[in-house]
């Protein structure tokens, strides 16, 4: 409660009154919705391509399987089902895990627009002459489609991520920095002091959803179906035609 009470509380100086209640409404939807869609619309897109291109997830459950091993047998019985999950400490040895989730986030990022900024004075940027009080944004998707920046922009290569010797990234360390605080490659968070809030927690999130659900189960195509990678435009930009796999226990 203490997001709601620091509303609740808050004073706006220049119209000295408190937040109307719709406005606190307005304001802790959209907390949860930035946290919840965005997560599960990457990670469906993440899916989507390691069910089309099969030698990626192959690749992936060979690294997860190098550091947990075999996953425990999938029963019918619940409380015994999936209760060994891969943990925090065993995603930092797999590089390869990291670099399906940052090709997924250059790729298809879940929104292809930052939040927009105002200009406060007349700024000359490239030569372009840009007035005060303009909106400005930023096109998230195509910075990471840039054919300039990245090899074959649009096709899904997660090694693009690993160094020569095989080994991860990393996000923010000596790796490729996802925040844009040494260079700005791509920004699915945005980047500087605006960035989302979230983003670590986010990554956490799909690198543990994605390994586990690698680890239990395989993922393939549904007979004579064809995973279309075609984008929508909704909240975030989802699948247009949403995942459809055929999933079985890895035994």
């Amino acid at each position: 409660m203490a997001y709601v009470d620091t509303l609740v509380d808050l004073q706006l100086p220049e119209e000295n009154r408190n937040l109307h209640e719709e406005e606190i409404v307005s304001l802790c939807s959209e907390f949860l919705v930035a946290g919840t869609d965005t997560t599960s619309t990457a990670l469906q897109w993440i899916m989507a391509n390691l069910v089309k291109y099969p030698r990626f997830q192959d690749n992936l459950y060979q690294e997860i399987f190098s550091v947990v091993g075999r996953p425990p047998r999938v029963t019918t019985e619940r409380e015994e089902s999936m209760q060994h999950v891969i943990e925090e400490e065993d995603l930092q040895k797999m590089p390869y895990l990291k670099a399906v989730v940052l090709e997924a986030l250059r790729r298809h990022p879940p929104g292809h627009f930052v939040l927009p900024h105002k200009v406060t004075q007349d700024v000359e940027l490239d030569g372009y002459i840009i007035p005060k009080n303009a909106l400005v944004n930023f096109m998230v998707a195509d910075m990471g489609w840039d054919p300039k920046v990245w090899e074959d922009p649009m096709e899904f290569k997660p090694e693009r991520f690993l160094d020569s010797s095989g080994t991860g990234t990393g996000t923010g360390t000596d790796g490729f920095d996802i925040t844009g605080s040494r260079e700005i490659k791509m920004m699915p968070f945005g980047a500087g002091r605006r960035i989302c809030p979230g983003y670590a927690l986010a990554l956490l999130h799909l690198e543990y959803f994605v390994a586990n659900l690698i680890w239990y189960l395989r993922w393939t195509p549904l007979e004579g179906d064809e995973i279309d990678l075609s984008e929508k435009q909704e909240f975030t930009t989802v699948m247009k035609n949403p995942l459809r796999a055929c999933i079985s226990p890895r035994m």
